[in-house]
């Protein structure tokens, strides 16, 4: 089965190699700790402390091999292809809400890079999607639950 590229930015890939070194570095270590801590503690059949260090350490373990995953599969896109005349991963979007009439600014990105509390909106989100390809001065309609909502591209950059 062919593996699924993931599209990022370089602060995207520096984000997960960061997390990634992290985990391995700090957080087994100290997953580890606990784990020797409880085991101080006598039969393992009853401690809640073992129990939970056990299953924080499948986690992490489970997270670094997502990770190591994500990097395998990662292509980053060059800044210097991100261009200003249509919306691609890397694009920085200015949008005026038609029924709003409101101008956000959406970063595409990735779905491993997502953040909409940064404004960094995947390009598989409806929002993102429906940008990806377009001009400035394009109006996109998306379906939100609350129904339409009609969108017009007023600047691309980088």
């Amino acid at each position: 089965m062919a593996q699924k590229e993931l599209i990022l930015t370089y602060e995207g890939l520096k984000k997960l190699e960061n997390e990634l070194e992290k985990l391995k570095t700090v957080r087994r270590r100290e997953v580890a700790e606990r784990i020797k801590t409880a085991r101080e503690f006598g039969d393992l059949s009853e401690n809640a402390e073992y129990d939970e260090a056990k299953n924080e350490q499948a986690f992490i373990e489970g997270r670094i091999a997502e990770l190591e995953h994500k990097l395998k599969n990662a292509k980053v896109i060059d800044e210097d292809d991100i261009g200003t005349d249509i919306v691609s991963i890397g694009s920085t979007v200015k949008v005026k809400d038609d029924g709003l009439d409101e101008v956000f600014t959406y970063h595409i990105v990735s779905s491993a890079e997502a953040d909409p509390m940064d404004d960094k909106i995947s390009n598989e989100s409806p929002v993102g999607a429906a940008l990806i390809s377009k001009k400035v001065g394009d109006k996109i309609i998306i379906d939100v639950p609350d129904g339409n909502v009609i969108m017009e591209i007023i600047e691309i950059s980088k």
